[in-house]
């Protein structure tokens, strides 16, 4: 799958790792808590692994 530019919503992330465990080149935790991309891009699909929709497509 392609990657995109993606975002994540900090104030919605609930740490709970869907994203990290799933796409660990994609994001990983920051030193404030909340998940983070890593390069500011990963696979469009991980988009739906966050149970709260805290991860968005940048357009």
């Amino acid at each position: 799958m392609a990657k995109k530019r993606v975002k994540i919503d900090a104030a919605s992330c609930i740490m709970c790792g869907a994203c990290v465990g799933s796409y660990p080149d994609d994001f990983k935790f920051s030193d404030e808590g909340p998940a983070a991309p890593v390069t500011g891009e990963a696979d469009e699909d991980a988009v739906g692994v966050c149970p709260v929709g805290a991860i968005s497509v940048e357009e």
